[in-house]
């Protein structure tokens, strides 16, 4: 499987991983083989190296900053953000995800996250779930190291998603072919750099 690929959401969610667990009422939109693998210790580096990324800031791709100045320009005339550690998950009461976790998961989120928008949900040995809220979504970013025949690991990162309101599903609908062809294909090319930069 080629590193950095779109995957088939099949070849993510249905392996048997916590997040399906915690957040069963969510949908997994989006999967994606990461340039990353190496030993089961070396996950932690795959988790410090996403929590310090900030896609708004790739210097290596000017749409991906123009799509992030946009949503943020859209976010603040709308009041998509305004709140968002308030707002309920889309047919709950709970805010945070947080508020799920079954007691062997409480207290382990794991690296904490450059980026104010998302909060880290929890960690385990082959798992890292963060969460964001906003006006339009509860979305789960999860990664994922699955086990090879050799030994080995290589990574996986899977989007799952809530719309919320009205303009959620639409709003969703609208930014797929962004996410596909720009976002997620820069953000690979950052992890894989650096994954080959790692001392």
């Amino acid at each position: 499987m080629r590193k950095g690929a779109r995957l088939e959401t099949a070849k993510h969610g249905d392996l048997p991983w916590r997040i399906g667990e915690v957040a069963p009422d969510f949908k997994l939109i989006d999967a994606w083989a990461l340039p990353a693998g190496g030993t089961l210790d070396e996950f932690a580096d795959l988790i410090e190296i996403f929590a310090t990324l900030d896609p708004s800031a790739d210097d290596g791709s000017r749409p991906t900053k123009a799509l992030f100045a946009l949503r943020e320009w859209l976010g603040q005339r709308l009041g998509w953000d305004e709140k968002t550690n308030t707002l309920p998950i889309p047919g709950c009461d709970e805010t945070s995800l947080r508020e799920r976790l079954p007691a062997d998961l409480q207290g382990v989120q794991g690296q904490a996250l450059a980026s104010t928008s998302l909060s880290p949900v929890y960690r385990t040995p082959t798992e890292w779930a963060a969460e964001i809220s906003n006006g339009t979504v509860h979305a789960i970013i999860h990664l994922g190291w699955v086990r090879r025949k050799d030994g080995s690991y290589r990574g996986q990162m899977g989007i799952y998603v809530k719309p919320r309101g009205r303009l959620g599903p639409l709003y969703m609908a609208l930014i797929a072919p962004f996410r596909h062809y720009i976002v997620y294909p820069a953000l690979m090319r950052r992890i894989g750099r650096a994954w080959k930069a790692r001392a």
